[in-house]
């Protein structure tokens, strides 16, 4: 059984969401016929690539807010992060373009380091005080994460290079009437949206599994 996941590394409901999905995983009965494929998604596609704001500034200019209320907001998604085990920074996280990070990531999927360097990249911008939006940090992230520095270094230069691969994500995504992420779709036959629980995501697999037992064995009668 395959699970997609559309995702993008700018969106803290991604990360957390991963989490609660492999939580959910490691407790189905078949987690080990699981093939799961990440799929690129931008929240701001729009934002030129120089252009690096801090979150707390995003969410003030996008919701009318405070700067008050906008760190409330990030707290509020920190505590949903910390419960998870995960390490969260709300202080002067930045905030920018990540076409150039999804493209370095279908760089990782040719390379079969597509889960290692997601890790990393959503450990640097969440946890640590690092801007994956800096190609030079980028750059040591997805060194760190196995990749050959020169191969990265190509991919940063030619603005091309699996470009084609990010567009073709979020066409597919659109088809299947995705507005937002994280984005859940299993075996074409479910589709599940936002960080829900891993309860939820186990229910989901299991689900999907029973559908594709019931349409083998109708094919097979």
């Amino acid at each position: 059984m395959r699970v997609e996941i559309w995702s993008d590394i700018a969106c803290p409901w991604c990360y957390i969401g991963k989490e609660r999905f492999e939580k959910g995983l490691a407790r189905f009965a078949h987690r080990d016929e699981v093939e799961v494929v990440h799929r690129s998604y931008e929240l701001d596609p729009g934002r030129p690539k120089a252009e690096i704001d801090t979150v707390v500034e995003v969410l003030m200019r996008i919701y009318g807010r405070s700067r008050e209320e906008a760190v409330a907001m990030e707290e509020h998604v920190a505590g949903n992060a910390r419960a998870e085990g995960l390490p969260y920074r709300t202080d002067d996280r930045d905030h920018g373009n990540t076409f150039d990070i999804h493209r370095v990531l279908h760089l990782a999927k040719a390379r079969g380091r597509q889960g290692e360097l997601l890790d990393r990249v959503y450990r640097a911008n969440f946890a640590e005080e690092r801007s994956v939006y800096d190609d030079e940090v980028l750059l040591a992230v997805a060194v760190e994460a196995g990749l050959d520095e020169a191969e990265v270094r190509g991919v940063l230069a030619d603005r091309e290079a699996y470009a084609a691969d990010v567009r073709a994500d979020e066409q597919e995504a659109s088809g299947m009437g995705a507005s937002g992420v994280p984005f859940f779709v299993f075996d074409r036959r479910y589709g599940v949206s936002g960080g829900q629980p891993a309860e939820l995501f186990t229910q989901a697999l299991e689900q999907a599994w029973r559908s594709r037992e019931s349409a083998e064995s109708a094919e097979s009668a």
